[in-house]
């Protein structure tokens, strides 16, 4: 089943290796969120712990939720502010020197719109990558399957439903590209 949800293939959200991977990164979170600001070598070792990757001189603000944890990667000199919900179901990889505002969701699950089998529990996901140097801004939400190319900016609010180009600025629901950069 494991395989199955990192490969985007269909998924049964009650497995019991999916809760119990659930349940240890609610936990890690838990005491992750409860640490202070002075804390810092403690949220260094918990983010360790947590996620799959975490770059040097990174720094996510708490509150922090994921779904597990495992399949989100941080690369280096990013900033995250307060209240960053990451459902890494599917791999969320973050590039080098993003910043993302407080608020933002980055959203890897996709469920079947027959209701049936979503009664059954069955979920899927797609992958989402954010490039270098993205900037996302408050409350922006990332839907599943999305890639953001490097240096972007994503405005407030904007819900980003489909890929972005490199060098642009894009806002609004869904996110439209409104300028390039350079």
């Amino acid at each position: 089943m494991w395989d199955r949800m990192v490969a985007g293939e269909e998924y049964l959200a009650n497995e019991p290796r999916i809760v119990e991977a659930s349940a240890r990164a609610q936990d890690l979170t838990d005491a992750y969120n409860a640490t202070t600001a002075r804390q810092g070598e403690l949220r260094r070792q918990l983010l360790e712990e947590l996620l799959g990757a975490v770059g040097e001189g990174t720094e996510i603000r708490p509150p922090l939720r994921v779904d597990l944890g495992s399949h989100l990667r941080f690369g280096a000199r990013c900033f995250a502010n307060f209240g960053l919900i990451a459902l890494d179901v599917a791999p969320i990889v973050v590039g080098d020197d993003v910043q993302i505002g407080p608020n933002v969701q980055l959203l890897t699950p996709t469920h079947p719109l027959d209701p049936a089998p979503r009664r059954a529990k069955w979920e899927a996901a797609e992958p989402i990558t954010i490039g270098d140097n993205v900037w996302l801004g408050g409350g922006a939400i990332v839907l599943p399957g999305v890639v953001i190319g490097e240096n972007t900016v994503v405005g407030a609010g904007a819900v980003v439903s489909r890929d972005l180009p490199a060098d642009v600025v894009a806002v609004g629901n869904p996110a439209r590209v409104i300028r390039r950069l350079a």
